[in-house]
């Protein structure tokens, strides 16, 4: 019994891992198969996800059904773009470590190199997010370290810094307080740059968003458009947004740098900005669907290439010379969507993109960038 128990484990086993454990998920798409080409030295698959679903104010079906299908993927790395814990108590004094063990289970163990970023959510509680976790102490110690940078220019701050990964550069930073990282950044991009590296930044708070809008332009939008990055990847907002190739903010605030074919770039175009914050927090609706609370302008909104509310993930995959980006819908099933957890404010009548669709895995935006 138990050698017939251990041939079957290890049927299962061989299964997923030649890539076909994602056709029993329900999120699987149809005729999609898993691979990994770094493996042959051709790409790098990324997938990038942020405010995830766990504690007690997120959406647990959702994180579930994100982290499975993210898993399917069989990505290289996970870049996490922070609030990783929505727990319910007001100036917690400690770290619940069972939120920890959720975090090693469903965003550690499963992927073979991680890349955390701070989020408001996961450092310790303060008077404007008394609720915050205070978690990312343990958190950081399960990613993976950044590289170090021997050479006499300035240092970056504590939870920020840089690494490559395959041909791609990503720098992580820290957005509270947000501080410029131009003295220790450029220099790094600017070698990175020189080497063939495609160059990606991560942050929580987004630099630009027509989803609860804050204008962040003559600051970070800016200091961080002059570093010309490729892709600029940022969370908090629980919903998704891809802007055009931004260039240097003027004096109203964005200057759109190409719209192309609103999926296709060259490199050097401009930055493209992403926001992607559907891992399972509670999801928020876009502020001008609503007619109310902090309405992106007009030149905002207008800059916008696709946006979505839906519980999601984007998966990059990197070569040397194409970025091919493609985000995922997750969609629970639709019983779950008021059952005793916080998917979406019943009081709110804003539709999501999963509203009339059964449950499943779907592709709701693809983009390029390309080298000259």
């Amino acid at each position: 019994m138990k050698t017939t128990k251990l041939l079957k484990l290890l049927a299962l086993g061989l299964l997923i891992g030649l890539g076909f454990g994602n056709l029993f998920s329900p999120y699987a798409l149809a005729g999609e198969a898993s691979s990994n080409p770094i493996n042959q030295g051709k790409s790098t698959r990324f997938v990038i996800v942020g405010d995830t679903g766990i504690g007690e104010r997120a959406y647990n079906p959702g994180f579930l059904a994100v982290t499975q299908a993210m898993q399917a993927e069989n990505p290289d790395v996970l870049i996490h773009l922070g609030d990783f814990v929505y727990q319910p108590n007001i100036f917690p004094a400690s770290c619940d470590s069972k939120y920890i063990d959720q975090i090693k289970q469903h965003l550690v163990d499963p992927f073979p190199r991680r890349i955390f970023v701070p989020g408001d959510n996961d450092l310790p509680p303060v008077r404007r997010k008394p609720k915050a976790s205070g978690c990312w102490e343990f958190i950081d110690s399960m990613d993976k370290d950044f590289d170090v940078n021997s050479s006499a220019d300035a240092k970056p701050r504590e939870f920020e810094g840089t690494t490559v990964i395959g041909n791609t550069f990503i720098a992580i930073l820290n957005a509270y307080p947000w501080k410029d990282p131009t003295e220790w950044l450029a220099p790094r991009i600017a070698s990175a740059r020189a080497e063939g590296h495609w160059i990606i930044i991560a942050t929580h708070l987004p630099p630009i968003t027509s989803a609860w809008y804050y204008n962040r332009s003559q600051e970070e939008l800016k200091q961080i458009n002059a570093l010309k990055p490729d892709l600029v990847f940022s969370g908090n907002q629980h919903s998704y947004e891809r802007f055009y190739p931004l260039g240097l903010p003027n004096t109203v605030g964005v200057t759109l740098a190409s719209k192309g074919s609103s999926s296709s770039y060259k490199r050097g175009e401009g930055t493209i900005h992403i926001v992607t914050g559907g891992g399972g927090a509670m999801l928020r609706p876009f502020a001008d669907l609503q007619g109310k609370g902090r309405v992106a302008p007009d030149h905002v909104l207008s800059a916008v290439a696709k946006r979505a509310v839906a519980n999601h993930f984007v998966l990059l995959e990197v070569t040397p010379t194409t970025i091919k980006g493609t985000t995922i819908m997750l969609c629970p099933d639709p019983k779950d969507q008021y059952d005793n957890n916080y998917r979406w404010k019943k009081t709110q009548q804003t539709p999501i993109e999963c509203d009339g669709k059964d449950q499943g895995k779907y592709k709701i935006d693809e983009f390029e960038i390309t080298r000259e």
